[in-house]
């Protein structure tokens, strides 16, 4: 497949140089018009132009499941999206919550244009894409500022560490207001030592945490993803929510505060 350097209007495959390696844009031929990207080799984002609100990446799912029975005490959804990609659940989000003021915090500055020129995202102030690092930025921002803090950071496989620590956890609850939630995409292998650590670093910031994966997952059977999220009040307490997981393409089991504790009770906070 060729590289490419320049693009017209709307998406084509290809493969395209960034400013930290490249991205390669590949049809989906399962949807009318679906798009994977895949950022240095690994698999980023997924849109369906069609669908904003289609989800492909069951965590994504999940993650929208949360948000959609959290009770936010504002009336206008505040959202800080650390890390870009594709946009897709910001742009979910933008569908769901018409009101919604969201920033979406990208640290390629090329990919961020590219995402912009491809899909038809919602522009300022709905979405705003900021270029820069996802720790630097929230450092710098106003104390009760958002309602939803959501990290999916990965260099490669990983998330970066200055982003899993209890300092900069306790930034994201400085951010966030009363009533507000931070959601994390925790990827882990089958022993779940960083879900463990995460977990702890989390619930030690926030009174209420939960937590989703697949039963498989959660039983060290393979490796994937998992959601970790902490909030100053109860989380997953909604039946409905339940039943969403239960029912998704691959059903899911939900942790709330208690069992999320007990799981991580000998796991050692994680600090800079």
């Amino acid at each position: 497949m060729a590289k490419k350097k320049q693009q017209s209007s709307g998406p084509v495959a290809g493969v395209y140089d960034t400013d930290t390696g490249t991205c390669e844009l590949v049809r989906d031929t399962l949807t009318a018009d679906g798009w994977t990207i895949l950022v240095n080799g690994v698999p980023s984002s997924h849109i369906d132009i069609d669908d904003p609100t289609q989800l492909d990446f069951e965590y994504m799912r999940w993650m929208a499941g949360l948000v959609r029975h959290h009770p936010f005490a504002s009336d206008k959804l505040r959202a800080l999206h650390l890390g870009g990609g594709a946009c897709t659940l910001a742009r979910c989000f933008a569908a769901e919550y018409p009101d919604a003021r969201q920033v979406v915090v990208e640290l390629d500055g090329r990919l961020a244009e590219l995402v912009r020129e491809w899909f038809d995202l919602p522009r300022a102030p709905l979405l705003r894409i900021r270029v820069g690092e996802a720790r630097e930025v929230t450092e710098s921002l106003t104390q009760d500022s958002r309602d939803l803090i959501v990290r999916d950071v990965f260099a490669g496989a990983v998330t970066p560490p200055p982003l899993l620590t209890v300092e900069f956890t306790e930034h994201v609850r400085r951010v966030l207001a009363p009533g507000g939630m931070y959601v994390v995409n925790c990827g882990d292998t089958r022993d779940l030592v960083t879900t463990k650590r995460e977990a702890a670093t989390i619930g030690s910031i926030f009174p209420h945490t939960a937590m989703i994966a697949d039963p498989a997952m959660l039983k060290g059977r393979r490796y994937g993803n998992v959601v970790i999220a902490g909030s100053d009040v109860p989380l997953g307490g909604d039946p409905a929510l339940t039943r969403e997981l239960l029912g998704g393409a691959v059903p899911a089991q939900m942790w709330t505060d208690e069992r999320v504790r007990e799981f991580a009770r000998d796991a050692k906070v994680l600090r800079d």
